[in-house]
Protein backbone atom coordinates (compact mmCIF):
# COMPACT_ATOMS: atom_id res chain seq x y z
CA UNK A 1 0.00 0.00 0.00
CA UNK A 2 1.37 3.36 -0.99
CA UNK A 3 1.78 5.99 1.83
CA UNK A 4 -0.41 9.03 1.76
CA UNK A 5 1.11 12.32 0.67
CA UNK A 6 2.02 14.57 3.56
CA UNK A 7 0.03 17.81 3.65
CA UNK A 8 1.91 20.96 4.69
CA UNK A 9 0.70 22.27 8.04
CA UNK A 10 1.28 25.90 7.10
CA UNK A 11 -1.43 26.65 4.58
CA UNK A 12 -0.17 30.16 3.99
CA UNK A 13 3.38 29.10 3.09
CA UNK A 14 4.17 28.72 -0.59
CA UNK A 15 7.24 28.27 -2.70
CA UNK A 16 5.72 30.08 -5.60
CA UNK A 17 5.45 33.76 -6.22
CA UNK A 18 3.95 35.76 -3.36
CA UNK A 19 0.55 37.27 -4.30
CA UNK A 20 1.35 40.43 -2.34
CA UNK A 21 4.10 41.30 -4.73
CA UNK A 22 7.16 39.17 -4.01
CA UNK A 23 8.21 35.62 -3.93
CA UNK A 24 10.13 33.73 -1.26
CA UNK A 25 12.49 35.88 0.80
CA UNK A 26 11.38 39.08 -0.93
CA UNK A 27 7.81 38.48 0.20
CA UNK A 28 8.92 37.83 3.77
CA UNK A 29 10.91 41.07 3.79
CA UNK A 30 7.91 42.99 2.49
CA UNK A 31 5.68 41.55 5.19
CA UNK A 32 8.29 42.43 7.87
CA UNK A 33 8.40 46.02 6.66
CA UNK A 34 4.63 46.23 6.70
CA UNK A 35 4.53 44.96 10.28
CA UNK A 36 7.25 47.46 11.32
CA UNK A 37 5.39 50.36 9.79
CA UNK A 38 2.04 49.41 11.25
CA UNK A 39 2.58 50.83 14.85
CA UNK A 40 3.66 54.21 13.52
CA UNK A 41 0.59 54.29 11.29
CA UNK A 42 -1.54 53.55 14.32
CA UNK A 43 0.14 56.38 16.21
CA UNK A 44 -0.59 58.75 13.36
CA UNK A 45 -4.21 57.67 13.42
CA UNK A 46 -4.36 58.21 17.19
CA UNK A 47 -2.77 61.63 16.75
CA UNK A 48 -5.33 62.56 14.17
CA UNK A 49 -8.05 61.61 16.63
CA UNK A 50 -6.50 63.88 19.31
CA UNK A 51 -5.50 61.08 21.70
CA UNK A 52 -1.70 61.14 21.65
CA UNK A 53 -0.29 58.60 24.10
CA UNK A 54 1.77 60.17 26.88
CA UNK A 55 4.72 58.56 28.56
CA UNK A 56 3.84 55.16 29.94
CA UNK A 57 1.59 54.27 27.01
CA UNK A 58 -1.56 56.12 28.15
CA UNK A 59 -3.10 59.36 27.02
CA UNK A 60 -2.94 62.61 28.95
CA UNK A 61 -6.67 62.45 29.61
CA UNK A 62 -6.28 59.07 31.27
CA UNK A 63 -3.32 60.32 33.29
CA UNK A 64 -5.32 63.29 34.54
CA UNK A 65 -8.21 61.01 35.45
CA UNK A 66 -5.84 58.64 37.24
CA UNK A 67 -3.98 61.36 39.17
CA UNK A 68 -6.90 63.72 39.85
CA UNK A 69 -6.75 63.01 43.61
CA UNK A 70 -3.06 63.90 43.81
CA UNK A 71 -3.62 67.02 41.71
CA UNK A 72 -6.42 68.17 44.01
CA UNK A 73 -4.16 67.61 47.02
CA UNK A 74 -1.45 69.84 45.53
CA UNK A 75 -3.80 72.70 44.57
CA UNK A 76 -3.72 74.40 48.05
CA UNK A 77 0.10 74.32 48.12
CA UNK A 78 0.24 75.68 44.58
CA UNK A 79 -2.19 78.45 45.51
CA UNK A 80 -0.09 79.45 48.53
CA UNK A 81 3.05 79.41 46.40
CA UNK A 82 1.37 81.60 43.80
CA UNK A 83 -0.04 84.11 46.28
CA UNK A 84 2.98 84.50 48.56
CA UNK A 85 5.91 83.86 46.18
CA UNK A 86 5.05 84.67 42.59
CA UNK A 87 2.46 87.44 42.71
CA UNK A 88 4.70 89.59 44.99
CA UNK A 89 7.36 89.43 42.25
CA UNK A 90 5.29 92.01 40.39
CA UNK A 91 6.28 94.48 43.10
CA UNK A 92 9.85 94.48 41.78
CA UNK A 93 8.71 97.26 39.45
CA UNK A 94 9.41 99.56 42.43
CA UNK A 95 13.14 99.06 41.75
CA UNK A 96 12.70 101.04 38.51
CA UNK A 97 10.62 103.85 40.05
CA UNK A 98 11.03 106.85 42.30
CA UNK A 99 8.54 105.16 44.56
CA UNK A 100 6.29 107.19 46.82
CA UNK A 101 4.41 104.87 49.13
CA UNK A 102 2.22 107.58 50.69
CA UNK A 103 0.82 109.67 47.82
CA UNK A 104 1.52 108.20 44.38
CA UNK A 105 1.83 104.45 44.91
CA UNK A 106 3.02 101.98 42.28
CA UNK A 107 0.74 103.23 39.52
CA UNK A 108 1.56 106.92 40.03
CA UNK A 109 5.27 106.85 40.87
CA UNK A 110 7.50 107.98 37.97
CA UNK A 111 9.86 105.55 36.29
CA UNK A 112 13.55 106.32 36.64
CA UNK A 113 15.00 103.34 34.76
CA UNK A 114 18.20 101.95 36.27
CA UNK A 115 18.94 104.97 38.46
CA UNK A 116 18.40 102.99 41.67
CA UNK A 117 20.84 100.29 40.51
CA UNK A 118 23.37 102.99 39.61
CA UNK A 119 23.10 104.37 43.13
CA UNK A 120 23.74 100.90 44.54
CA UNK A 121 26.82 100.25 42.44
CA UNK A 122 28.24 103.70 43.25
CA UNK A 123 27.70 103.24 47.00
CA UNK A 124 31.02 102.05 48.48
CA UNK A 125 29.23 101.09 51.68
CA UNK A 126 27.11 98.61 49.74
CA UNK A 127 30.22 96.76 48.53
CA UNK A 128 31.67 96.70 52.04
CA UNK A 129 28.45 95.15 53.35
CA UNK A 130 28.40 92.65 50.49
CA UNK A 131 31.97 91.59 51.29
CA UNK A 132 31.16 91.26 55.01
CA UNK A 133 28.12 89.11 54.14
CA UNK A 134 30.24 86.78 52.03
CA UNK A 135 32.89 86.50 54.76
CA UNK A 136 30.28 85.47 57.32
CA UNK A 137 28.79 83.01 54.82
CA UNK A 138 32.16 81.40 54.09
CA UNK A 139 32.85 81.09 57.82
CA UNK A 140 29.55 79.31 58.34
CA UNK A 141 30.10 77.14 55.26
CA UNK A 142 33.50 75.93 56.46
CA UNK A 143 32.71 75.56 60.17
CA UNK A 144 28.99 74.76 60.19
CA UNK A 145 28.27 72.66 57.08
CA UNK A 146 30.44 69.61 58.01
CA UNK A 147 29.09 69.35 61.57
CA UNK A 148 25.67 67.77 60.73
CA UNK A 149 27.49 65.23 58.56
CA UNK A 150 29.85 64.33 61.43
CA UNK A 151 26.99 64.04 63.94
CA UNK A 152 25.01 61.83 61.54
CA UNK A 153 28.02 59.55 61.08
CA UNK A 154 28.49 59.29 64.84
CA UNK A 155 24.81 58.55 65.44
CA UNK A 156 24.86 55.93 62.72
CA UNK A 157 27.56 54.00 64.60
CA UNK A 158 25.49 53.81 67.81
CA UNK A 159 23.99 50.33 68.02
CA UNK A 160 21.31 51.11 70.61
CA UNK A 161 18.24 52.60 68.94
CA UNK A 162 17.08 54.15 72.22
CA UNK A 163 20.36 55.97 72.83
CA UNK A 164 20.42 57.15 69.22
CA UNK A 165 16.88 58.52 69.52
CA UNK A 166 17.69 60.38 72.75
CA UNK A 167 20.83 61.96 71.34
CA UNK A 168 19.03 62.98 68.16
CA UNK A 169 16.18 64.55 70.13
CA UNK A 170 18.59 66.54 72.32
CA UNK A 171 20.55 67.81 69.34
CA UNK A 172 17.37 68.62 67.39
CA UNK A 173 15.57 70.47 70.22
CA UNK A 174 17.28 73.91 69.83
CA UNK A 175 15.88 74.19 66.30
CA UNK A 176 12.53 75.14 67.84
CA UNK A 177 14.03 78.01 69.86
CA UNK A 178 13.63 81.54 68.56
CA UNK A 179 16.69 83.67 67.84
CA UNK A 180 15.76 85.90 70.79
CA UNK A 181 16.12 82.93 73.13
CA UNK A 182 19.33 81.73 71.46
CA UNK A 183 20.99 85.14 71.74
CA UNK A 184 19.82 85.43 75.35
CA UNK A 185 21.34 82.04 76.24
CA UNK A 186 24.67 83.00 74.67
CA UNK A 187 24.56 86.35 76.47
CA UNK A 188 24.07 84.62 79.81
CA UNK A 189 26.91 82.21 79.07
CA UNK A 190 29.57 84.27 77.24
CA UNK A 191 28.67 87.87 78.02
CA UNK A 192 30.66 90.18 80.29
CA UNK A 193 28.47 89.17 83.24
CA UNK A 194 27.93 85.63 82.00
CA UNK A 195 28.63 82.38 83.79
CA UNK A 196 31.97 81.72 82.10
CA UNK A 197 33.33 85.23 82.82
CA UNK A 198 32.20 85.06 86.46
CA UNK A 199 33.76 81.62 86.93
CA UNK A 200 37.07 82.90 85.56
CA UNK A 201 37.03 85.93 87.88
CA UNK A 202 36.29 83.74 90.88
CA UNK A 203 39.38 81.68 90.09
CA UNK A 204 41.71 84.66 89.69
CA UNK A 205 41.56 85.06 85.90
CA UNK A 206 40.46 87.99 83.80
CA UNK A 207 36.97 87.77 82.41
CA UNK A 208 35.96 88.39 78.82
CA UNK A 209 32.92 89.46 76.83
CA UNK A 210 32.55 87.62 73.53
CA UNK A 211 29.18 89.23 72.80
CA UNK A 212 30.73 92.67 72.22
CA UNK A 213 33.93 91.62 70.45
CA UNK A 214 33.76 92.77 66.78
CA UNK A 215 36.61 90.51 65.67
CA UNK A 216 34.91 87.43 67.08
CA UNK A 217 31.46 88.23 65.71
CA UNK A 218 31.53 85.95 62.64
CA UNK A 219 32.57 83.01 64.83
CA UNK A 220 29.91 83.94 67.39
CA UNK A 221 27.05 83.85 64.89
CA UNK A 222 28.44 80.62 63.43
CA UNK A 223 28.47 78.94 66.84
CA UNK A 224 24.91 80.12 67.44
CA UNK A 225 23.83 78.66 64.09
CA UNK A 226 25.55 75.37 64.90
CA UNK A 227 23.83 75.06 68.27
CA UNK A 228 20.44 75.94 66.83
CA UNK A 229 20.29 74.22 63.44
CA UNK A 230 22.84 71.39 63.42
CA UNK A 231 20.20 68.91 64.56
CA UNK A 232 17.95 69.89 61.68
CA UNK A 233 20.61 68.97 59.14
CA UNK A 234 21.30 65.65 60.86
CA UNK A 235 17.83 64.39 59.89
CA UNK A 236 18.56 64.63 56.17
CA UNK A 237 21.86 62.77 56.42
CA UNK A 238 20.44 60.07 58.69
CA UNK A 239 17.70 59.46 56.12
CA UNK A 240 20.36 59.07 53.43
CA UNK A 241 22.33 56.66 55.63
CA UNK A 242 19.24 54.56 56.26
CA UNK A 243 19.01 53.89 52.51
CA UNK A 244 22.52 52.43 52.29
CA UNK A 245 22.51 48.71 51.53
CA UNK A 246 23.84 46.80 54.55
CA UNK A 247 25.28 44.14 52.24
CA UNK A 248 27.94 46.65 51.24
CA UNK A 249 29.12 46.91 54.85
CA UNK A 250 29.15 43.12 55.20
CA UNK A 251 31.10 42.69 51.98
CA UNK A 252 33.63 45.32 53.06
CA UNK A 253 34.01 43.64 56.46
CA UNK A 254 34.60 40.27 54.76
CA UNK A 255 37.31 41.89 52.64
CA UNK A 256 39.03 43.03 55.83
CA UNK A 257 37.97 46.69 55.89
CA UNK A 258 37.85 48.27 59.33
CA UNK A 259 35.31 50.75 60.64
CA UNK A 260 37.11 53.78 59.24
CA UNK A 261 37.65 52.24 55.82
CA UNK A 262 34.00 51.18 55.66
CA UNK A 263 32.96 54.74 56.47
CA UNK A 264 35.35 56.15 53.85
CA UNK A 265 34.52 53.72 51.03
CA UNK A 266 30.85 52.91 51.72
CA UNK A 267 29.18 55.55 53.89
CA UNK A 268 30.65 58.75 52.45
CA UNK A 269 30.09 57.73 48.79
CA UNK A 270 26.44 57.07 49.68
CA UNK A 271 26.19 60.58 51.14
CA UNK A 272 27.87 62.34 48.21
CA UNK A 273 24.65 63.09 46.24
CA UNK A 274 22.93 64.54 49.32
CA UNK A 275 26.01 66.53 50.29
CA UNK A 276 26.32 67.95 46.77
CA UNK A 277 22.63 68.93 46.68
CA UNK A 278 22.67 70.64 50.08
CA UNK A 279 25.97 72.35 49.27
CA UNK A 280 24.53 73.81 46.05
CA UNK A 281 21.46 75.07 47.91
CA UNK A 282 23.66 76.47 50.66
CA UNK A 283 25.78 78.37 48.16
CA UNK A 284 22.63 79.72 46.55
CA UNK A 285 21.61 81.27 49.87
CA UNK A 286 24.99 82.93 50.41
CA UNK A 287 23.40 86.39 50.81
CA UNK A 288 20.42 85.10 52.77
CA UNK A 289 21.76 85.01 56.32
CA UNK A 290 19.49 85.11 59.35
CA UNK A 291 18.21 88.68 59.51
CA UNK A 292 16.78 88.43 63.02
CA UNK A 293 19.95 86.91 64.46
CA UNK A 294 22.17 89.69 63.10
CA UNK A 295 19.75 92.50 63.91
CA UNK A 296 19.51 91.47 67.56
CA UNK A 297 23.31 91.78 67.98
CA UNK A 298 23.98 94.66 65.58
CA UNK A 299 24.19 97.38 68.21
CA UNK A 300 26.46 95.38 70.54
CA UNK A 301 29.38 95.01 68.11
CA UNK A 302 28.68 97.89 65.74
CA UNK A 303 27.53 98.03 62.14
CA UNK A 304 31.09 97.71 60.81
CA UNK A 305 31.41 94.08 61.91
CA UNK A 306 27.81 92.90 61.91
CA UNK A 307 26.20 94.60 58.93
CA UNK A 308 24.94 92.16 56.28
CA UNK A 309 23.01 92.84 53.11
CA UNK A 310 19.58 92.29 54.66
CA UNK A 311 20.17 94.61 57.61
CA UNK A 312 21.73 97.21 55.29
CA UNK A 313 18.67 97.13 53.02
CA UNK A 314 16.41 97.45 56.03
CA UNK A 315 18.39 100.35 57.53
CA UNK A 316 19.13 102.45 54.43
CA UNK A 317 16.09 101.53 52.37
CA UNK A 318 13.01 100.63 54.34
CA UNK A 319 13.68 102.52 57.57
CA UNK A 320 14.46 105.78 55.73
CA UNK A 321 11.61 105.35 53.26
CA UNK A 322 13.83 104.85 50.18
CA UNK A 323 11.90 101.86 48.90
CA UNK A 324 13.25 102.10 45.36
CA UNK A 325 16.81 101.67 46.64
CA UNK A 326 15.77 98.74 48.84
CA UNK A 327 13.91 97.05 45.97
CA UNK A 328 16.89 97.45 43.64
CA UNK A 329 19.16 95.88 46.25
CA UNK A 330 16.68 93.02 46.63
CA UNK A 331 16.64 92.41 42.87
CA UNK A 332 20.45 92.36 42.85
CA UNK A 333 20.42 89.88 45.71
CA UNK A 334 18.03 87.58 43.85
CA UNK A 335 20.03 87.66 40.61
CA UNK A 336 23.27 87.05 42.52
CA UNK A 337 21.73 84.04 44.29
CA UNK A 338 20.51 82.55 41.00
CA UNK A 339 23.98 82.96 39.49
CA UNK A 340 25.52 81.25 42.54
CA UNK A 341 23.11 78.30 42.28
CA UNK A 342 23.78 77.83 38.57
CA UNK A 343 27.54 78.07 39.10
CA UNK A 344 27.57 75.63 42.02
CA UNK A 345 25.32 73.24 40.11
CA UNK A 346 27.72 73.38 37.15
CA UNK A 347 30.60 72.47 39.47
CA UNK A 348 28.52 69.58 40.84
CA UNK A 349 27.98 68.29 37.30
CA UNK A 350 31.72 68.51 36.61
CA UNK A 351 32.33 66.38 39.71
CA UNK A 352 29.86 63.75 38.51
CA UNK A 353 26.98 64.64 40.84
CA UNK A 354 23.40 65.50 39.92
CA UNK A 355 23.06 68.69 41.96
CA UNK A 356 19.73 70.51 41.89
CA UNK A 357 18.79 69.20 38.45
CA UNK A 358 20.29 66.47 36.30
CA UNK A 359 22.46 67.27 33.31
CA UNK A 360 20.79 66.35 30.01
Amino acid sequence: MKPRATVASDAGRTDGPDPAGGGGRAGDAARSRSRAVRPSALRREDGAAGEQPARGGITRRLRLRRDRTLILMTLPAMALLLVFNYIPLLGNVVAFQDYDVYDLGITGSPFVGFDNFTRIFQDYRFWEVLLNTLVIFLTQLILFFPIPIAIALLLNTIMSARVRAWVQAIVYLPHFFSWVLVVTVFQQMFGGAGLVAQWLREHGHEGFDLMTNPGFFKFLVTSQAVWKDAGWGVIVFLAALAAVNTDLYEAAAVDGAGRWRRMWHVTLPALRPVIALLLVLRVGSALNLDFEQILLQRDQVGAGASEILDTYIWWTGIKTGDFGYAAAAGVFKGLFSVAMVLGANKVAHMMGEQGVYSKK
